[in-house]
C-alpha cells in the first residue's frame, strides 16, 4: 500500500507561535505561507497553521488515558518517537500524557505521548511495536 500525504488545517492564535513550535523545535519546514497562515512539511505530510481563535478541548477514556479530542499526529518509527520524546522533554514540553507504551501485549501495543502546540492544538505521536499491526483488532 502507497500511502498518500494528508493535508490538514488547523487553528492557531499565533503565527509566531506556531514557526518557532512546528519550524523550529518540531523541524518541519516551512512551505507556502501568508500573513494569516504557514505551511509545514509534517513528515511528508501537509499541515497548515491558520491564524483563527481557539476552539475547546474535550476528552475520552482510551486505555487508561484520558485522550484530548480533537488531535492530530503521525505514526513514527520506534527510534524516532524516542529521539522526538528526548528533544522535547529536552526543551520542558508540559506533556498531556507522558510518552509511555499503550496496550501492552496486544496487537496494538504502541508507545504514545500527547502534548498541546501554543495554540492549543492536541498532537499525538506513536510508535507500533509491529507497524503491520497499525489497524489490526486485538482477538475477542
Amino acid at each position: 500500500m502507497t500511502l498518500r500525504p494528508f493535508h490538514l488545517a488547523f487553528p492557531v492564535d499565533d503565527l509566531a507561535a506556531a514557526h518557532a513550535f512546528y519550524g523550529e523545535l518540531m523541524g518541519c519546514a516551512e512551505g507556502r505561507s501568508s500573513d494569516s497562515w504557514i505551511d509545514f512539511d509534517f513528515f511528508g505530510h501537509q499541515i497548515v497553521a491558520h491564524l483563527a481563535p481557539k476552539g475547546s478541548v474535550h476528552r475520552n477514556p482510551v486505555d487508561g488515558d484520558q485522550v484530548p479530542v480533537p488531535h492530530f499526529g503521525i505514526v513514527l518509527e520506534w527510534r524516532d518517537f524516542e529521539a522526538l520524546a528526548d528533544r522535547l522533554k529536552t526543551a520542558g514540553t508540559r506533556f498531556e500524557i507522558e510518552p509511555h507504551v499503550r496496550f501492552a501485549g496486544q496487537a496494538g501495543e504502541q508507545m504514545t505521548m500527547f502534548f498541546f502546540d501554543p495554540a492549543g492544538n492536541a498532537l499525538e505521536f506513536k510508535a507500533m511495536r509491529h507497524p503491520e499491526n497499525l489497524f489490526a483488532k486485538d482477538a475477542a
